[in-house]
């Protein structure tokens, strides 16, 4: 039976390893690519070690971790995923970021998704300063040869959730994927959804 947890600011601290290994094993595949490094784990992790409103919601099998989405206010996230904000005149502490969500693949397809979009977006109106939520996800050229046969993205799940893809907002993230010698610079496009009036949309 898979029993979900939220865990805030001080409480995440047991559980930085957990997500830190999900985040390797998931990312491990399309889109991303990552080919997985722990101290840039630790290094990344820490901004939300650090942070008093931190949110891990975490889905447990048993005692086993296999599924976390990870929530931040964006004031307290890194210069790299603030800057596009600025970009476009958005007050930092009217943003609540989303990172990631990640949930092993036999897990997949039993709503979890949705879950835990709704326990992030129930915590930012909680805490009662957010008119915003956002999140970011890597953008590859349709051609690309290693897309796998079949694959769908998440836009259309994004969208049902009420988020609208920004035309003109991004930030850029090194990562090293599998089979690279070095990390590389990828582009990753916002996403935005007002938490009172749906879409929010800043970019043409």
């Amino acid at each position: 039976m898979i029993v979900v947890k939220t865990f805030s600011g001080a409480q995440i601290g047991p559980y930085l390893d957990a997500v830190a290994a999900l985040r390797i094993a998931v990312f491990r595949d399309w889109p991303y690519l990552y080919a997985g490094d722990r101290e840039y784990e630790r290094n990344y992790l820490a901004t939300y070690a650090k942070s008093p409103e931190s949110l891990f919601v975490l889905a447990f099998d048993g005692e086993r971790v296999i599924g976390a989405s990870t929530g931040i206010p964006l004031s307290d996230e890194t210069s790299a995923f603030q800057q596009p904000f600025h970009d476009h005149r958005i007050a930092l502490g009217e943003v609540f970021y989303f990172g990631e969500s990640v949930l092993l693949r036999e897990y997949r397809g039993h709503g979890l998704g949705h879950r835990f979009f709704d326990e992030r977006e129930n915590y930012a109106r909680r805490l009662g300063r957010f008119a915003l939520t956002a999140f970011c996800a890597v953008e590859r050229d349709a051609g690309d040869p290693r897309r796998p046969a079949g694959h769908r993205d998440n836009d259309a799940f994004w969208i049902k959730r009420g988020y609208a893809r920004q035309g003109d907002m991004f930030c850029a993230i090194d990562w090293q994927e599998i089979g690279a010698a070095q990390a590389t610079p990828h582009r990753l496009r916002f996403w935005l959804r007002s938490l009172t009036q749906g879409a929010a949309c800043v970019g043409g």
